[in-house]
Formats: structure tokens, C-alpha cells, sequence
């Protein structure tokens, strides 16, 4: 059955399933944001979250696709895909260390824009002057949301917009992997942050590992935690293409900022003000401008 014409309670699960794994992915940053707050070095968070995402798919899918699901068509595009993703989870860590989860969030917004104006010279796809204005109109929005008055870390916003684009750079490569299962993917993505995350704990051990013995349990419940919620996230989110077009979904991945502002405020009593609201709907407004502009155009070729 074509995925346009899915039954309506198919549709709406598929959006309930991605919402979901918004949450996920969010909690996942609250929790990287937390332990980087009480000193946790970024190298050790970010391993321990390859490490059990890589351990938590390979309980759940080689069991029922076997090690074959490890075969991959794209070796070199899986590689960089997975590069790309580590690359981000630095960076956005990195970026939640300096700023409210919401504006790290909404900065991050970008990275659809982004993957817009650079397909043309990466997948050879037509260039369109919407994607541009597009992504211009999204630039102006990270502006009202770093405007000098704002009082956001410059650190902080620097590595927020190479989160957006290494998010972008993922998105892209998505594409080239599609011949592949997309649990083969998962897998990948896991495996090669575990690995590089484990040489580079190992070669920085003097700094990063003494820090894990003086964990309390709850702050071991939390580490070990983000590996689950990543996974459960991406997890979510392929079960939500499975019963849902992507053009359906992907108006709705903006409403990820309702799920960061909620932690922020719950967490740590960030709550983004007016001026932040309006640049957070300016970018909002500019993704899902384009995204129906071009489920428009393609309908009526």
C-alpha cells in the first residue's frame, strides 16, 4: 500500500510514535546537560551514551535479525554518517553546558535549512530559491534568539550552530544509507561512537574515568540512562516512518522545542522569554513553510 494513502489511525500513531521520541531524544539531552553541570567531563558522558545505546540494540535486534543486519552496502557513507552524529553529540553536549536546553534546541532548528540549501551540491538535487529564502528567513529567527540582550554564552551559541550543522551533515547522509536496513544504521551509529568514545576515554583515562567512582547510583541511573533514551529515540522515530510518510512527520519535528522547554523549566526553572518565543516561531515558520511548499510542489509536478 502506498504510505500516502495509510489509514488514519496509522497516521495519527506515527505522529504519536515521532512526538515520543522528541521526548526521548530531550531527555537524553536533560540528562547530558545534568551530569556535565555536576562536573562530569564531556568524554565520559558521551562514551557511556555509545557505549549503552550500542549495548541496548544489540540485545534487541541481533536476536531477531541476526548478525547479518550488521551487513551494510555503504560502508564509507555508514562511516561518515556515524561520524557526523559523534561529532554532533559533542558539540550539542557542549553547547547545553553553556546555554538553556530550549535556545540550544531552537538553534538547532537550523539544521533541516541547512540540509535544504546543501543537498543540491551534495545529492545533486535541483536548486530552489524557496530553500533559500527558507533558510534565511530561519537565520533571522537564531538572531532574535542570540540578540546581544538575550545573555547567551557566545561559547555556547558557536557550538549550537555546528550542532545544527553536523545534525544537517547526519541528515544528508541518511540518504546515501538508505539502501540499508535502518536498524543497520542504529547499529552502525553505535558501534563507531563506542569504539572512538572508548579509545578516547582510554588515551584521556587520567581525567575522565576517576570521576565515575565517585558516582552516587542515581548518578550512574542517569549516565547509563542516556544510552536507553537515545536509542529508544531513534528507535521511535523509525517505527513512526513505518506508519507514516515522511512528508506527514516532518512539519511536526519543531514541536521537539515544547518538549526542551518543559525539562528546562522542570530541571533547572529556564523558561525562554518573548523575544525567545518569537525566534523560535520564526524558524519554526520558516521549516514548516518549506516543508509544505515542497510537499505542495511535489504533489503538483
Amino acid at each position: 500500500m502506498n504510505n500516502q494513502h495509510l489509514p488514519m489511525p496509522n497516521m495519527l500513531l506515527g505522529l504519536v510514535l515521532f512526538y515520543s521520541s522528541m521526548w526521548s531524544l530531550s531527555t537524553m539531552d536533560a540528562s547530558g546537560k545534568w551530569l556535565l553541570g555536576l562536573g562530569t567531563p564531556l568524554i565520559t558522558v558521551a562514551w557511556m551514551r555509545y557505549l549503552a545505546h550500542f549495548g541496548i540494540l544489540c540485545v534487541v535486534v541481533l536476536p531477531k535479525h541476526g548478525i547479518q543486519i550488521l551487513r551494510t552496502q555503504a560502508p564509507l557513507f555508514q562511516f561518515l554518517r556515524a561520524f557526523s552524529m559523534l561529532i554532533s553529540t559533542l558539540t550539542v553536549f557542549t553547547a547545553l553546558h553553556y546555554l538553556p536546553q530550549a535556545q540550544t534546541t531552537a538553534i538547532a532548528f537550523l539544521a533541516p535549512l541547512i540540509m535544504l540549501a546543501l543537498a543540491p551540491w551534495v545529492l545533486g538535487e535541483q536548486q530552489r530559491l524557496a530553500r533559500w529564502i527558507a533558510a534565511v528567513i530561519g537565520f533571522a529567527g537564531v538572531l532574535i534568539v542570540i540578540r546581544p540582550g538575550a545573555g547567551l554564552d557566545p561559547i555556547g551559541v558557536i557550538f549550537a550552530l555546528a550542532t545544527a550543522f553536523f545534525f544537517a551533515v547526519q541528515h544528508l547522509f541518511n540518504r546515501r544509507v538508505a539502501v540499508d536496513s535502518a536498524y543497520t544504521t542504529l547499529i552502525w551509529s553505535g558501534l563507531s561512537g563506542a569504539v572512538v568514545m572508548t579509545v578516547t576515554l582510554i588515551l584521556t583515562w587520567k581525567a575522565s574515568v576517576p570521576v565515575l567512582w565517585t558516582f552516587s547510583p542515581f548518578q550512574w541511573l542517569v549516565l547509563v540512562s542516556m544510552g536507553f533514551t537515545g536509542a529508544l529515540g531513534h528507535f521511535l522515530q523509525i517505527k513512526a516512518y513505518q506508519h507514516a510518510p515522511a512528508s506527514f512527520l516532518a512539519p511536526f519535528m519543531y514541536l521537539q522545542i515544547t518538549a526542551a522547554s518543559a525539562l528546562g523549566w522542570w530541571i533547572w526553572g529556564d523558561f525562554p522569554d518573548l523575544m525567545t518565543w518569537v525566534g523560535i516561531a520564526v524558524i519554526i515558520s520558516s521549516g514548516v513553510g518549506i516543508a509544505f511548499y515542497e510537499r505542495w510542489t511535489f504533489k503538483n509536478r
